[in-house]
């Protein structure tokens, strides 16, 4: 599989989840990939099971400090970027009520600030004709009774990709987002005030589903490598939604 020979491709959070499967597949399709997450040995275990063509640099995307470093070494070690996936991001359950600053922020702070100054500072090595892709979630046109911040964040990451477009029109960067529902990943597993809370939410979602199943992240790295690809080069400033038709009911 050579789809990505010979690009650079940086994947945010790429140490687990949909972020490790995206990364595992685009170095399986030939791309020198630089991941991040804010746990080494997570990425130390992540880098071990892609195998080739990966390179792990502990940040995390909320401080723009850690972003200055992932960049430096990208451009130490690759000089340019073809793919950007700015992928990392966090959410868990909290009805309105029980909302606090610390919540907000911590929220926010990953979310849209991580994605904006990621996308910023990778600005300078991206490559004319680049492909940004932007991690939404299908929760952005949903309503929910508690995940409303959370899904506040994914509207302004959607929101990004349509003012973006514009602005990087000059450079031919396509610019997409790509909004999975609910994949199976730790993060999915997590959700949820309690051990039974989180069973009984995860045992839920296949009868929501039109599918009737929870995707699986290589499912949404499929896309990813889709978006970032040649087969996508009229696409830009869309949503793509990989959801098992949820977000269509």
């Amino acid at each position: 599989m050579s789809k990505h020979q010979g690009k650079v491709a940086v994947v945010t959070g790429g140490n687990s989840g949909i972020g490790f499967a995206t990364a595992q597949r685009l170095a399986n399709e030939g791309a020198k990939v630089f991941i991040t997450g804010r746990r080494q040995a997570e990425l130390d275990a992540a880098v071990k099971k892609i195998g080739k063509n990966v390179t792990a640099v502990q940040a995390d995307v909320s401080k723009l400090a850690d972003l200055d470093r992932l960049f430096a070494t990208v451009k130490r070690e690759a000089d340019h970027i073809d793919i950007l996936f700015a992928n990392a991001g966090t959410g868990e359950f909290r009805p309105l009520v029980d909302v606090t600053e610390e919540h907000f922020d911590t929220t926010f702070d990953t979310n849209v600030k991580g994605v904006l100054f990621t996308v910023q500072k990778a600005l300078p090595l991206l490559r004319e004709g680049g492909s940004i892709i932007l991690n939404g979630s299908n929760v952005s046109i949903k309503g929910s009774d508690v995940l409303s911040v959370y899904a506040a964040t994914k509207a302004a990451v959607r929101s990004f990709a349509r003012s973006w477009i514009l602005e990087l029109k000059p450079r031919k960067i396509r610019v997409n987002v790509i909004s999975p529902g609910p994949i199976d990943t730790p993060g999915l597993s997590s959700l949820g005030r309690n051990p039974e809370e989180k069973s009984q939410f995860k045992s839920y979602l296949p009868s929501a589903i039109p599918l009737g199943r929870l995707g699986q992240p290589d499912e949404i790295a499929k896309v990813v490598s889709f978006l970032a690809s040649d087969d996508s080069s009229f696409v830009t400033g869309a949503e793509l939604f990989a959801d098992g038709g949820l977000s269509q009911i």
